[in-house]
């Protein structure tokens, strides 16, 4: 008999991230490395326990083997209880045979045994790729205090930005009248952050009709959030004040990685209320040799550095060698870069190697054409032979043996 839980969160997790390339190839996008000595599954994990929630189910689907084996028993989140804490949910074979999630909503809906274990009075569905800190109980209170149905977290976004967003189109008092997705003309800039807290009767409700209806696409955005708002349920958007970046590209992945080295961003990690917890083997100290030059960056613990480091974070366990120079970068547990090489505005996956005098990425001002220049990302395991040339933008998933100024 499982004890009654107030909340219970659902993070979505299957995501196979293509717009991430080679560092999603063999691993959930949630488990893409971040900051160093974190994964992007940690944020969401890390707000539920600092918001006091305690059953938490993690919908994965898409390579699922690593983000499991990380997560494993919850420990490092607090998430370890008898009869709470966080379980992995991958899909299975039904009594209707279907066995893949067709949409986020069918996820939730899949799953719905777990959420009922609880009984809960609220359900909380998160995205798993989003780095932000966010105390989801106060989300919850206003959601009480509205007497709400759904609550749906948004954040202001610049109006220029606000059409490559979902966009959340309000009443004075906060109660939503209308939903645009990516909308040409945006009338507001209250952008959705795939962030909702359900009252669980409800959402009980809209999720076995949709999955009753053949036309849907069993997406929350597209079919279940539409049917509740056409239903006149009582929706109300919430606030978010603070840092939250969407990490599903290349470009925003690197943005969110070097904002940690900018003092004017608001993320910190190590708050005591609010830190950010991980799963990190122990590692011995950093080494820093005599000829090594280490500017405004992250070096994480197992590193070996002996040559030119600036504006970059080094996951552990990463090698920089005499005479090599690694700017505006982040290299991921295990990178090497040997003795001369070159890596500059680029990705460089677990265990990939950058042999001697090879060069990866270029500075941006060095293309006249936005479109020639872009974050080079080199995928987990590749080699980049002695000399070589990455070109900026390229997206390397087999080892590099010729020399080449256009490697695509």
């Amino acid at each position: 008999m499982y004890p009654k839980q107030t909340t219970v969160a659902m993070i979505l997790a299957g995501g196979q991230g293509s717009r991430l390339g080679v560092l999603t190839r063999k691993l959930a996008k949630p488990a893409v490395p971040f900051g160093g000595k974190y994964r992007i599954i940690d944020f969401p994990l890390s707000n539920c326990v600092n918001s006091g929630i305690g059953a938490v189910g993690v919908l994965t689907q898409y390579q699922p083997l690593v983000l499991n084996e990380y997560i494993g028993n919850g420990q490092p989140w607090d998430l370890d209880g008898t009869y709470d804490g966080v379980t992995c949910l991958s899909p299975y074979q039904q009594m209707d045979g279907a066995y893949w999630y067709s949409g986020t909503a069918n996820a939730i809906y899949r799953n719905m045994n777990f959420i009922e274990r609880y009984n809960p009075e609220y359900v909380v569905v998160l995205s798993g790729d989003h780095i932000y800190k966010m105390d989801y109980a106060k989300m919850i209170s206003a959601h009480k205090q509205n007497k709400a149905a759904c609550t749906i977290a948004v954040i202001d976004v610049p109006l220029e930005e606000a059409s490559r967003f979902g966009i959340l189109n309000t009443n004075p008092d906060g109660s939503i009248y209308e939903f645009e997705e990516k909308p040409a003309n945006p009338k507001s800039t209250n952008a959705s952050m795939g962030i909702y807290v359900f009252s669980w009767g409800k959402l009980r409700k809209y999720l076995e009709a949709d999955a009753a209806d053949p036309s849907s696409s069993n997406d929350f955005g597209k079919d279940v959030l539409p049917a509740m708002l056409n239903a006149g349920e009582r929706m109300f958007a919430y606030q978010f004040e603070g840092y939250w970046k969407d990490v599903g590209t290349i470009d925003s992945l690197w943005e969110a990685n070097m904002d940690l080295l900018n003092p004017k961003v608001p993320l910190d990690l190590s708050g005591e209320k609010d830190k950010i917890y991980s799963r990190n083997p122990s590692m011995h100290p950093q080494y820093i040799g005599e000829n090594a030059n280490i500017q405004n960056s992250l070096v994480s613990d197992g590193c070996e550095v002996d040559g030119n480091i600036e504006f970059s974070v080094l996951f552990p366990g990463v090698t920089i060698g005499t005479g090599a120079t690694v700017t505006d970068s982040i290299l991921m547990p295990g990178a090497v870069v040997e003795e001369g090489a070159t890596v500059e505005y680029a990705i460089v996956s677990e265990n990939a190697v950058i042999k001697k005098r090879a060069h990866v990425g270029a500075r941006p001002e060095n293309y006249k054409k936005d479109d020639q220049w872009g974050i080079a990302v080199i995928g987990e395991g590749v080699t980049i032979a002695e000399s070589c040339n990455v070109a900026p933008k390229a997206m390397v998933d087999t080892d590099v043996v010729e020399v080449t100024d256009n490697e695509e």
